[in-house]
């Protein structure tokens, strides 16, 4: 009985002994785990914070250096890719091209800097079709999303003078707000304009030089036969040439002109021309010619008459030919009044400032008045080309006015005489986009 009791006794104390065993090693391990917690906690709640850990358990001790090593390597790798995502972003936002990144649902999720500035600034979350009304971009995107592989398009849009893009449509791989296609434009104007404008150059110097040219043989296969030895038929001749020579050199330079701004038209300008000042010099100029003539330049403009936003070069060569028209077609001894006018504002965001130019001669018939404007079209060829008139004025007068975002307007009477509006954006309105200029009278004529 006494050995029974004994071994019971020592198998209690075992027991015993077994428990304070565990006691003393799990419950340091335990408020170190809970410790473990806390830390991990306050960790997730102030990004950066790593609280100290003391635990009398060596194992909890270890888990944490280890959670602590884990840490902040994944935290310089988050930095890493925080940095070159926020260099990609910059590099996408600095692209001159417009990009546009669209879901499996052709939505877009994400945009850069010269897409918002083309379509609008709420491009995230529309569709496509929204923004690019375009059945070829639409149909490319689609065979995209199907696994198609990339595609290239290209297209014209009308913002609001025309423009030529190249789409390119490509899948895209990584794996950034669910895109699925990288879709980029590439503005090709410049190149199409470029391309066309030495096909028009040719086309109308071969036919524009051919009279001038032809003349110009005639003379001088005249001077080196009939007329060699007659000096009044030679001074005669020598004078018609000159005057021929002159007119090529004059329609060249009008070519160039503009070419150079058919070339740039898409670009708005964004400089600022006191119209005052710019209409007083030209006027000044162009005085003498007019007293020939016994005329006058009357200006009326206000003091406070508004800047314009646009190039003032440019501005200053609209009302040159404008005056210069004015000085050819208006009667001899009238005046030529240049009066402004603030017309309805059509956009409170993009106050107008008109200037017209109004003459006094024989006025236009109202079936030449939409083909003005055209190169080379003429009212009267023959009057037109004795003045000295290239046929271009005009033409160039409404491409630098669809260049500021203006409009041209024209308004005539048989017998009384023309006026011509111009209508430009104030310098302070905002650079929005207005409407193409309307048409007006040909040239230099």
């Amino acid at each position: 009985m006494v050995g029974g009791a004994l071994s019971l006794d020592l198998a209690l104390l075992a027991e015993l002994g077994v428990f304070v065993v565990l006691v003393l090693l799990v419950v340091p391990v335990a408020r170190g785990l809970g410790e473990l917690r806390q830390a991990i906690e306050a960790m997730t709640d102030h990004d950066g914070a790593a609280p100290l850990v003391r635990s009398a358990s060596p194992i909890v001790t270890e888990l944490w250096i280890a959670i602590l090593r884990l840490t902040r390597t994944w935290r310089h790798r988050l930095v890493e890719r925080e940095a070159e995502l926020a260099a990609t972003l910059a590099v996408l936002a600095a692209l001159p091209d417009p990009v546009l990144l669209l879901d499996q649902r052709r939505t877009i999720v994400r945009a850069n800097a010269a897409a918002a500035d083309m379509f609008g600034s709420n491009l995230v979350g529309r569709d496509l079709a929204a923004v690019l009304r375009n059945p070829a971009i639409l149909g490319a995107a689609d065979a995209v999303l199907r696994g198609d592989g990339e595609r290239n398009v290209e297209l014209t849009m009308n913002l609001p003078v025309e423009r030529q893009f190249s789409a390119r449509l490509a899948p895209f791989a990584a794996n950034v707000d669910g895109g699925a296609v990288i879709l980029t434009l590439h503005d090709l104007t410049a190149t199409k304009r470029s391309e066309q404008m030495r096909a028009d150059f040719v086309a109308n110097a071969s036919h524009e030089l051919r009279t001038p040219l032809a003349t110009l043989l005639g003379f001088i296969e005249t001077l080196r036969g009939p007329a060699r030895e007659d000096r009044d038929a030679e001074d005669r001749f020598l004078t018609i040439m000159h005057e021929q020579a002159s007119r090529m050199a004059r329609l060249i330079e009008d070519l160039l002109s503009l070419s150079r701004i058919e070339m740039n038209e898409h670009v708005t300008p964004t400089g600022r021309a006191n119209l005052r000042h710019v209409i007083g010099s030209v006027s000044a100029t162009l005085e003498f010619r007019a007293k020939a003539r016994g005329m006058r330049i009357a200006l009326d403009l206000p003091s406070d008459l508004p800047d314009a936003q646009g190039d003032p070069d440019e501005l200053a060569q609209v009302f040159q030919n404008l005056l210069e028209n004015a000085i050819k077609y208006g009667r001899e001894g009238t005046v030529i009044e240049v009066t402004s006018r603030l017309p309805p504002r059509r956009d409170a965001a993009a106050p107008l400032v008109a200037i017209a130019v109004r003459d006094h001669g024989e006025g236009i018939a109202r079936e030449h008045l939409p083909r003005l404007t055209e190169r080379f079209y003429r009212v009267d060829t023959a009057r037109s080309r004795a003045m000295g008139g290239t046929g271009l004025g005009l033409a160039i007068v409404k491409h630098i006015i669809n260049r500021h975002r203006g409009r041209l307007e024209i308004t005539s009477e048989l017998g009384e005489g023309s006026v011509f509006t111009v209508s430009l954006r104030a310098a302070t309105a905002e650079a929005v986009v207005g409407r193409e200029g309307g048409d007006g009278r040909s040239s230099s004529n």
